[in-house]
């Protein structure tokens, strides 16, 4: 186990739980390219792929809107447009990053849209039980301290779980500037939770 891993993997102390979903493993990708090909002429691609990454889409957007009602919209937004996706390549397709490509633009838009205080950050599921108020509450506290770009970075590498290559295509930045906003980002949850990570 990294050093990383130990740090997201629950316990007293851990500052993130990493969200149980239902995610297509990596071997598992050219089905989910397979789905985006479709998913514009068929209502069960479409819904296989919402089941799929619907949390992971309303966990980007809420990190970058901290309004649940509009990261529920974003969610709705992003897979009306990926009916509208013409541009695809499977060939080249890293599908899972492809959908959370368009569902931060869409946060982004909405975000730019309705001028929402992002500092009000509050990490939230689809109803899962073992999240309380005070969970939320100690979290939010936390994470406001990130800037934005640090905490979508923190969402993308903790809820999604993806590679530092894959954060960066999504960024827009080099990889090694994604791996160090994370580290730095890690680096100041660790200093605000008051924590030995040692």
């Amino acid at each position: 186990m990294t050093a990383d891993q130990n740090f997201h993997s629950g316990g007293d102390g851990a500052i993130l739980a990493l969200f149980q979903h239902n995610q297509p493993p990596d071997s598992d990708n050219s089905l989910v390219n397979e789905l985006i090909i479709s998913c514009a002429s068929s209502k069960d691609s479409l819904s296989k792929l919402y089941n799929m990454f619907k949390k992971d889409v309303f966990s980007l957007a809420f990190s970058i809107i901290s309004d649940f009602q509009l990261a529920e919209d974003c969610v709705t937004e992003t897979f009306v447009r990926l009916t509208q996706i013409n541009r695809f390549d499977p060939k080249k397709g890293d599908g899972k990053g492809f959908i959370l490509t368009i569902a931060r633009n869409v946060a982004l838009e909405l975000r730019r849209k309705y001028k929402k205080d992002c500092m009000a950050f509050i990490f939230q599921s689809y109803g899962e039980a073992d999240k309380t108020v005070e969970d939320s509450i100690y979290i939010n506290q936390l994470l406001s301290s990130l800037s934005d770009k640090q905490r979508q970075i923190v969402v993308l590498r903790v809820c999604s779980q993806l590679t530092f290559k894959e954060i960066a295509k999504i960024m827009k930045c080099p990889e090694t500037t994604a791996k160090s906003r994370f580290q730095k980002a890690i680096a100041i949850l660790k200093e605000k939770a008051g924590a030995d990570y040692e």
